[in-house]
């Protein structure tokens, strides 16, 4: 697909179809990186932060670590 890059205040602009955004999962503020590879501009989507397991767990400290919940016993087919 074409496209047209526009003038947007002092800087440019890219208007994503409505197709390719759904297809790639992006919407209004979703935060992409731009890079450019063998002389192509390339747009990425990247996870925003803390929202992989190594960031989240990368957040645990003795001092946030929470104590086990009792939360009772199993009232269904759970198993622990």
């Amino acid at each position: 697909m074409r496209t047209r890059i526009v003038k947007w205040g002092n800087s440019l602009g890219l208007r994503i179809p409505r197709a390719f955004a759904t297809e790639v999962g992006v919407a209004d503020g979703t935060p992409v990186e731009l890079t450019l590879e063998d002389g192509c501009l390339v747009i990425r989507t990247v996870a925003p932060a803390g929202c992989t397991l190594e960031g989240l767990l990368a957040g645990v400290t003795p001092e946030n670590l929470h104590a086990v919940v009792d939360t009772g016993d199993a009232v269904g087919r759970e198993s622990w």
